[in-house]
């Protein structure tokens, strides 16, 4: 053992976890983490103790442990490594129910004292939080929504997974732009130019029309020099994208999919939504169907509301909608709204033309409510070969970049339909965070590339 551990050696208890604290009511059990704070009453000392499933406060009282246990404890530094023994106990008073009559310690590494844990329990700036991101993970909140993440992206590859889709993984490098020219991380790429996808769809359009119903997940990257609280510049997406679908059958299988998710949040991370101070009763009407605007109702919406005063400019019709637009109408539902068949002017190359009328595009934006705007969006895409070659030309796209998506027209075509989610804007609104930072691990924002 160390000079740092504690003279004392952890006992034969079975290892368990903080989260699993519940099976062994009664039972002495050897937790493996870290000291996330230390009270001290007289002659007693409640550590709380973290292991990465939650946090479980502990109680040693100086006459109930060895002497050498106690003082081990009582000299303990915030986010000192231990191994820790106790008798679980049932607390209804303790955030998780239960509470660790210490019994034996041994400290793994000993925090110095004249090298303190930089994150204290008081109150610290974002740009403070940020530089030490890699710590502000270890806090209860920051574990629970990274946990939360965790069962949204297990949620989401289980509904494409269980329903007929398989994954198929698009390059990150690619020769063109997908979604426009102006938001494109350039690379090098032995001396040709290339860049970081902005979406896997042009090529999972093409695994689509061999499989039937595919799937990709994976980072994406986009370089707006953005700096709201929903935009990142490395983000990871899911998309589906399926054979034989219309728009129509593209807006059932977002709000079913969609569902699916926040069902999955409310019943396996309900201890971490509670962590975070989520109100569950506002996931509970998630459930299908979920209201359908066309483009044009929206609009109306929207200039209702700016003379009523509830918006501060008017929209303009034949625009793409922005930040406080979608923030007003999404707060509008206690559920998505889907609102579809926008200006063609205003959307993706690659978007099918509505039949009825050309003008407007048949795609669909599912828009979160509580206001955290945009979730999904999607589009039955171009099937005519020459209707996506005249569009990849007004467009001003290198038409070379683009002859293999053209063969999908070429050979085979049919109607097909998909759509993109973004994880950490689904992250934002089901855990209700002001800002998308808090969504992964490690964000990656405007200026901001450290830790």
């Amino acid at each position: 053992m160390s000079e740092e551990a504690a003279a004392t050696s952890a006992t034969s208890a079975p290892v368990a976890t903080i989260a699993t604290l519940g099976q062994h009511e009664g039972q002495s059990v050897t937790l493996r983490g870290w000291l996330y704070n230390l009270r001290e009453s007289g002659k007693l000392l409640f550590p709380i103790f973290r292991d990465g499933t939650g946090t479980v406060q502990g109680v040693a009282h100086v006459k109930s442990v060895a002497p050498e246990v106690f003082e081990a404890l009582k000299g303990l530094t915030q986010e000192s490594s231990v191994i820790v023994t106790g008798k679980v106990r049932a607390d209804k008073r303790a955030p998780g129910g239960y509470e660790l009559d210490v019994e034996n310690i041994q400290v793994v590494q000993r925090v110095p004292e004249s090298d303190p844990y930089p994150i204290t329990l008081k109150e610290h700036g974002v740009d403070f939080l940020m530089e030490h991101r890699h710590l502000w993970l270890r806090t209860p909140r920051q574990s629970a929504i990274l946990r939360i993440r965790a069962e949204i992206m297990r949620a989401a590859a289980e509904y494409f997974d269980s329903n007929g889709f398989i994954r198929t993984d698009p390059p990150i490098l690619t020769p063109a732009a997908c979604e426009g020219t102006s938001t494109l991380f350039p690379v090098d790429y032995f001396g040709d130019p290339a860049f970081l996808t902005q979406s896997g769809q042009l090529y999972i359009e093409s695994t689509a029309l061999a499989l039937g119903k595919v799937y990709s997940f994976g980072p994406t990257f986009r370089a707006e020099k953005s700096k709201t609280r929903r935009h990142l510049t490395e983000f990871w997406m899911i998309e589906p994208e399926v054979a034989y679908c219309d728009l129509d059958c593209l807006m059932e299988l977002a709000e079913n999919f969609l569902s699916h998710i926040v069902q999955c949040v409310l019943r396996n991370r309900a201890s971490e939504l509670a962590v975070i101070g989520r109100d569950p009763e506002k996931l509970r009407n998630i459930l299908p169907p979920f209201p359908r605007l066309r483009y044009d109702e929206a609009a109306a919406m929207l200039n209702d509301a700016y003379k009523k005063g509830e918006l501060e400019n008017p929209f303009e019709y034949g625009n793409d909608f922005g930040s406080p637009d979608e923030t007003w109408l999404s707060s509008q539902f206690d559920r998505p709204v889907m609102v579809h068949r926008y200006p063609a002017d205003v959307k993706a190359f690659y978007m099918e033309p509505d039949p009825k009328d050309s003008r407007y595009a048949l795609c669909v934006d599912v828009l979160a409510p509580e206001g955290y705007g945009e979730v999904i969006g999607g589009s039955q895409r171009v099937s005519s070969y020459d209707l996506l070659k005249s569009r990849i030309e007004q467009h001003n796209l290198p038409m070379d970049a683009f002859q293999w998506y053209l063969d999908l027209r070429r050979y085979g075509s049919v109607p097909h339909a998909g759509f993109g989610m973004g994880i950490e804007r689904l992250v934002a609104w089901v855990c209700a965070l002001d800002h998308v930072r808090e969504t992964i691990p490690f964000p990656r924002m405007l200026h901001r590339i450290y830790p």
